[in-house]
């Protein structure tokens, strides 16, 4: 459930979703998701049949009133054959006789009240069952739309972060280049130096327009995520730096895990309630049902059309007593309840292997956390190197003391590093959300 400070947060994300661009950290971007994410608004309306669901069941069990009419107009009168016990021994042995008139009308109601029947009984403590199903499926999508916000803020940071250091290169071999020409022009510099240098500059601003790109296709995932219409601006507050170095986010592969409180555990244990209640159904399904009904009704016959004129409505009104026995059903009932007790060990096998899957999960969700934290770590510190020994040959080569080859080859050495070191970034903020999602703490 979210606080009330969650809510008014989300309300002022909204309002200011309709009078501008979105100004998003990513606790706000997870919390939107988790709001309005099309997977959320999907699951939502699913809790609402699931609740409507629920009250179907608990009025089977409560009164029940049907109302009839009914008007018939006999274009020819039923006619039958009948003894002749008006001159018996004289004439014909049968007469055509015609018992009802051309038009009849009927009104009349039902009242109808179940009073004893097992499977209603059980179906009344299987409506606890479904609603908490409903609940648990509502907070696992919340938990997927968190997961996957959280991801997609990610990428646009990773990517933004990608476009700035090839953005920060760039006037160094842009300002190399043009020494480059200098000195062609002079003499002292080959034409191919040039050309080697000029490849350069254009690979790096490929680079820099390709994660540029992915930035934007980043944003597009994640609007989707949040479930507003593509094209909104959407501004990230929250700093890369301060993500990377989250002393909360770095303990988590630390973490113990409890999978007894796993959404996905329980789950598990919600099927084998329900499970459980389907047996108990098949079960009472063996018992006696009893059942009420009241009915009253108003009946009309005439030769011609004029209800309640010459000939007046009479009342009909009766009561009874339902009672239905089950008594030999050739062992389908039998078969109906080993069919139920079977599948309540199938998900009692599920149950189980759910937990174990959840701790297997989370174990590997850790070990990748770590394995990427030390990857990131590695990279960082090669792109520092690599950047200091391209800086180095830039001014060598400014020198004279470097050639143009030797130049764009270190520049070419720190590019690489550079998409080395930011594919070890989203490597590492992705272990780092899934094993979130793993531990079950969004």
């Amino acid at each position: 459930m979210r606080t009330l400070n969650t809510f008014i947060m989300l309300a002022a994300v909204l309002s200011a979703t309709a009078q501008g661009p979105l100004s998003l950290s990513l606790q706000q971007t997870m919390d939107m998701a988790a709001q309005q994410s099309y997977a959320v608004q999907s699951s939502n309306l699913e809790a609402e049949k699931a609740r409507h669901k629920v009250k179907e069941i608990t009025a089977i069990g409560l009164p029940q009133i049907n109302g009839e009419v009914q008007l018939q107009n006999f274009i020819d009168v039923p006619t039958q054959l009948v003894p002749n016990f008006f001159t018996p021994g004289i004439g014909p042995d049968y007469i055509a006789a015609q018992f009802s008139l051309p038009w009849n009308a009927s009104a009349g109601a039902t009242l109808s009240q179940l009073i004893f029947d097992g499977s209603y009984i059980v179906g009344l403590q299987a409506t606890k069952a479904l609603a908490e199903q409903s609940r648990e499926e509502l907070e696992k999508a919340r938990a997927d739309a968190r997961n996957q916000a959280a991801k997609a803020y990610f990428g646009v940071l990773a990517a933004e972060e990608g476009a700035r250091l090839a953005g920060e290169g760039l006037p160094l071999i842009e300002q190399s280049l043009r020494e480059a020409q200098a000195m062609l022009e002079t003499g002292f510099m080959e034409e191919t130096d040039v050309d080697r240098l000029t490849i350069q500059v254009d690979q790096t601003r490929a680079v820099q327009r390709s994660f540029q790109q992915q930035a934007e296709v980043a944003r597009m995932m994640l609007a989707l995520t949040l479930g507003v219409p593509q094209g909104t601006p959407i501004i990230l507050t929250d700093d890369l730096r301060a993500i990377l170095g989250d002393a909360n986010e770095t303990a988590l592969s630390e973490q113990a895990f409890q999978p007894g409180s796993h959404i996905e555990l329980q789950e598990a244990e919600t099927l084998v309630k329900l499970q459980t209640l389907n047996m108990r159904n098949e079960r009472a399904k063996q018992l006696p049902s009893l059942g009420g009904f009241l009915s009253h009704q108003q009946v009309w016959n005439g030769p011609s059309f004029d209800p309640g004129g010459e000939y007046p409505f009479y009342p009909t009104t009766v009561w009874g007593l339902k009672l239905t026995v089950p008594v030999i059903s050739s062992g389908n009932r039998y078969h109906k309840v080993q069919q139920a007790r079977l599948a309540l060990d199938q998900v009692e096998v599920n149950r189980a292997a759910t937990e174990q899957r959840l701790l297997a999960e989370a174990e590997r969700a850790r070990s990748e956390a770590r394995t990427a934290f030390d990857n990131y770590r590695t990279e960082e510190r090669n792109l520092l190197l690599a950047q200091r020994i391209m800086e180095r040959a830039s001014i060598k080569f400014t020198n004279g003391a470097a050639s143009s080859f030797e130049l764009t080859q270190e520049r070419a050495n720190h590019l690489t590093a550079q998409q080395q070191y930011v594919q070890r970034l989203v490597q590492l903020l992705t272990a780092r959300a899934d094993l979130r999602r793993a531990l079950d703490l969004y």
